[in-house]
Formats: C-alpha cells, structure tokens, sequence
C-alpha cells in the first residue's frame, strides 16, 4: 500500500533496527516534527530517511536516494533554544515511488519493500553457508581496540556482540564495521537476505583489510 511520509534526507542511509539521533534545527524539519508528532496523524511518529546522493541536509537543493528506511521516533525532546532532540529508529525499508513538492519539508509517497523470499531448498538458487559475521566483528575488534581508550573499546566489544537473528546482525555489524555511506546504501538494496550477506561478506573483508593496513602504518 502506497503511503504519503514526510521524508528526511542525510549524509549516510538509516539501517533497519538502527537508531538515529537528530538534533533538528532547520525551520523546515521544526514544521515537519510537529505533524510527524501529530498523534491524529495516519503516521504520527513516522517518518522516511533517504540518503543524499548529492548536495547537503541542511538548505535543500540535493539529490536524493529513492531507497530508504521507515523511521519512528520512540523519544523527544524541545531544548530552550528551540531544537528538537530527536532519537527514531530504523524499521523497515521502503521505495520512493513519486517525490511530492517540498512545502516547507520533503514528502514522499512510498512502499514497503520487503525482501525477496530466500530460495526453496534444493534448488539451484539454494545459498551457500552465512557469512560468520562474529569471527568478523572479533578480527575487528582485535584490530582497533589497541588503538583506542579503554571506556571506547569496551563500548565497541559490546557493540560487536551480534544477535542470533541473522538479518538483525547484518546491519548491527554494518555499524560496527562503520562502512562508509555508499557501502552502507548498496547493503540497503541488496533485494534480498542472500545478496546483503554476500555483499556484506565482501565488504567486511574490504574494511578489515584497510584497517589492518591503516593501523600497521600508524603504529610503525
């Protein structure tokens, strides 16, 4: 079912599960917090995030991804100074299906877009075994955590603890591994769980690589 959202571009995509601290200042986004807290709203605490392919958040003007993330807001708060705190978190992934007129903020009127169902078993289709994403964030950890303080490297061995379900580790261990906004887009429309684990699987071995070589060259 098609839906009308209101829609904030940024620099990197949101992640499903993920969360994203907002400090909302702009007039324009001020206006769209106000009815995305609308609680008479059809998607009161809902919002959209895309990335922005080209140009800045704050100013307009930019071009954006039509593959994006549903975010809700689950805590708000308006400082003295008139900026909103904002804390969402990603949900599920969506498609830009017409982009409305901005007035005064970007809308959307988008679609869910589920992940292609996994292959049956036995055809030829079937995935080969998952990427074990844990080995990875251990190498990963192995590798920086000498290279930061204490409190930081206890927060990054926390973080890299994934969780049984696959899905909701793929995009855990994107955030650890701090892939770049690109990489981060490219795993966002992979149309499946069997193409975001391979593309994962690669682009983890990308990353620790150049970390292994970053950090060997700042320690000699």
């Amino acid at each position: 079912m098609t839906r009308r959202l209101p829609m904030f571009p940024l620099g990197r995509p949101l992640l499903p599960g993920v969360g994203l601290p907002l400090q909302v200042f702009e007039p324009r986004y001020l206006a769209m917090m106000d009815d995305v807290l609308d609680e008479e709203s059809d998607e009161s605490g809902h919002f959209g995030v895309v990335l922005i392919t080209r140009g800045h958040e704050v100013g307009g003007g930019d071009l954006r991804s039509d593959v994006g993330t549903d975010a809700r807001v689950v805590s708000h708060e308006v400082r003295e100074d008139g900026r909103h705190l904002v804390l969402a978190v990603g949900g599920g992934r969506l498609r830009v299906r017409r982009w409305l007129r901005d007035d005064p903020y970007p809308v959307a009127e988008v679609d869910a877009w589920p992940d292609d169902p996994d292959p049956p078993s036995g055809t030829a289709g079937e995935p080969g075994p998952a990427p074990d994403l844990q080995s990875r964030m251990d190498a990963l950890v192995a590798l920086v955590g000498e290279h930061v303080p204490v409190d930081e490297r206890a927060r990054l061995v926390d973080a890299a603890r994934l969780p049984d379900d696959p899905d909701a580790a793929a995009w855990q261990a994107a955030v650890v591994a701090d892939l770049g906004p690109l990489d981060a887009q490219r795993l966002l429309e992979a149309p499946g769980r069997i193409e975001r684990l391979a593309l994962l699987d690669r682009l983890l071995d990308e990353r620790l690589e150049v970390l292994a070589f970053t950090l060997g060259r700042s320690g000699t």
